[in-house]
């Protein structure tokens, strides 16, 4: 049935060809199931090709490896990308689930699959780096290895929340391994630069009443009534767009969810409404909750989650020299993206990755093949230039 997952000791081991045409490498990687929770089989799989290539230190943490080469070059860049995907389809006869289908030969025609676009493609073009750049043969331009070293970063639990994530748990337990001048997460941007991302906020905004039956609401106070001031002001606000660093990012806040009530005859004592504020990188996490106070003043305001963003990274060096390669207008990123996490270190990093971003997570996952060779042609010709 589409939707039931492989349990992941049921998943049989995977040998990966790194040599084969990236886009054939996408539909190998889209047929290792690996919902959150269950990578260890897909982690495997990238830990044993990558200790096949001589020119590769391999280290692995947790369903989390990191690849580095040690050429003592002067320049360092990671290249980075997640193993999960969210859950499969539950619609009967959706393509975008496990195994991956194409539409005609493979390597032709569309690809599908979960994980297609988030972010298999974006693996698979860091793996075939790595078997060209690294295993012990010359690439296409007699080149035996980049101009610059390369910390290659595959991580799990990204899809879910941060406590669990494996980029996160690098950080904590060996930070080290992500030292670097450079970044560059593979998530989908349709072969755009897309620098930095918005931050995100998550708060909730209480008000408190009084129970009564609601025969004889007058003995009450209906604290759902008591939120319309919290959802007014919400929909008067005219989020900002700002400019950080030549690209214009847009923001939002918006009431996300409501709660309260306890029956259908009892008038509601206590409601809950939660907000997400994406705010642009030119404010810090505690900036743009005290924003978020003062537009709700006088109301009862907690926060429950949030993240930094991360400012574009494009004056850094090899940033411009990337953008150069690619050849086109950098854009803001507007969802929240572990270039926050680089960032937070003190990497600049940019988003570049094959893909529709607006096809991730949908029943209808694909991506289209010469979108990801275009991906891998764009980052050789960068690394060796």
């Amino acid at each position: 049935m589409i939707g039931e997952m492989t349990p992941v000791d049921e998943v049989p081991t995977v040998t990966l060809d790194l040599t084969r045409d990236v886009a054939v490498l996408t539909a190998d990687l889209l047929d290792i199931p690996s919902v959150s929770g269950t990578e260890r089989a897909i982690a495997d799989a990238v830990e044993a090709a990558l200790r096949t290539l001589p020119g590769l230190v391999v280290t692995r943490k947790g369903d989390a490896v990191v690849a580095r080469s040690e050429f003592g070059l002067a320049e360092r860049v990671i290249l980075a990308g997640h193993l999960d995907t969210v859950p499969l389809p539950a619609t009967d006869g959706a393509r975008g689930t496990v195994p991956s289908s194409w539409d005609g030969e493979p390597g032709q025609g569309t690809l599908w699959g979960r994980g297609a676009t988030d972010m298999k493609g974006g693996v698979a073009v860091q793996l075939a780096l790595a078997g060209m750049l690294f295993g012990g043969q010359a690439n296409d331009d007699g080149a035996a290895r980049p101009a610059r070293d390369v910390t290659f970063v595959f991580y799990d639990h990204e899809e879910v929340e941060a406590s669990k994530s494996g980029l996160l748990r690098l950080v904590r337990t060996a930070p080290e391994l992500l030292a670097a001048d450079f970044a560059i997460l593979l998530e989908p941007t349709g072969g755009t630069v897309e620098g930095g991302c918005n931050g995100t906020l998550r708060v909730e905004a209480t008000t408190l009443g009084e129970a009564a039956h609601s025969a004889r609401a007058w003995m009450g106070k209906n604290a759902i009534h008591a939120a319309a001031p919290i959802l007014a002001r919400l929909a008067a606000y005219e989020p900002a767009t700002v400019r950080v660093d030549g690209l214009d990012y847009r923001e939002s806040l918006n009431a996300v969810r409501i709660s309260g009530g306890t029956a259908g005859n009892v008038i509601p004592d206590r409601c809950t409404v939660e907000i997400n504020y994406r705010f642009a990188p030119d404010k810090s996490l505690d900036e743009a909750e005290a924003q978020v106070r003062a537009l709700l003043d006088g109301f009862d305001v907690v926060r429950t989650d949030g993240a930094p963003g991360a400012r574009p990274g494009l004056t850094h060096p090899a940033a411009a020299a990337f953008v150069a390669v690619v050849g086109q207008e950098p854009k803001p990123k507007y969802g929240w993206t572990d270039v926050a996490r680089f960032s937070e270190l003190g990497v600049p990093a940019v988003n570049f990755g094959p893909g529709d971003a607006l096809l991730a997570h949908k029943d209808d996952e694909r991506v289209e093949p010469d979108d990801v060779r275009a991906c891998f042609r764009a980052l050789r010709d960068w690394l060796v230039s």
